[in-house]
């Protein structure tokens, strides 16, 4: 048990103190932009010195990249877990983009169109954003040839449909976050529906 600033502190491991800074990062970004956080605030949010995030984390662009890729695997991991259910690849693909798809405050995109925007002058942060767009990518791709394979719907290239679909979903997000009200839920997941159609018709 330590004490910072007055408040008792559980002792945490190594990898619990690492991933406690992370989602404070991940927090902080969503709030204030690549741009303007600060070291100190993330340090700010959970109650610890500035030196401590620094031992963990070097440099605020380390932190930063690290961040990024905290966020890229826990939704990688989700989009693999809808994508394991057991049945059709139709209906996995359904729940996939629509979960993808952006909500109404599309408070987590934020966080992307923020990365989007800093890998334009980081290189580390554009390998981040970069790995994760391909893995996207080859996972609905691979769970489309699936649907081929087995009857359900045709498509003569997986992988460009995947591509289609997440610009779309990706164009979507930035409108919802950028313009707010320019694009309601409804009819962004009816877009998402109806690209999904047009893009696997029924095999025949």
């Amino acid at each position: 048990m330590c004490r910072v600033a007055g408040v008792a502190r559980v002792r945490l491991s190594v990898q619990e103190r690492r991933e406690e800074l992370l989602r404070a990062a991940v927090e902080q970004i969503e709030a204030r932009g690549v741009a303007a956080v600060r070291i100190a605030d993330v340090a700010a949010a959970l109650g610890v010195s500035n030196a401590l995030v620094l031992y963990h984390f070097s440099t605020k662009e380390k932190l930063v990249a690290a961040a990024f890729t905290y966020a890229a695997e826990g939704d990688l991991a989700h989009l693999r877990k809808l994508l394991a259910r057991r049945t059709t690849a139709l209906r996995r693909l359904r729940a996939a983009v629509r979960w993808y798809a952006p909500t109404d405050r599309a408070k987590g995109w934020r966080l992307w169109i923020e990365g989007w925007s800093a890998a334009l002058r980081d290189p580390a942060l554009r390998d981040v954003t970069r790995d994760l767009d391909r893995q996207w990518k080859a996972a609905l791709t691979e769970v489309i040839t699936e649907g081929v394979a087995a009857g359900e719907f045709r498509c003569p290239s997986p992988m460009d449909t995947a591509l289609r679909l997440t610009a779309l979903l990706d164009g979507l997000a930035v409108q919802m976050t950028a313009y707010e009200g320019a694009v309601s839920r409804a009819r962004t997941q009816q877009w998402a529906d109806e690209a999904l159609a047009h893009e696997l018709p029924p095999a025949v």
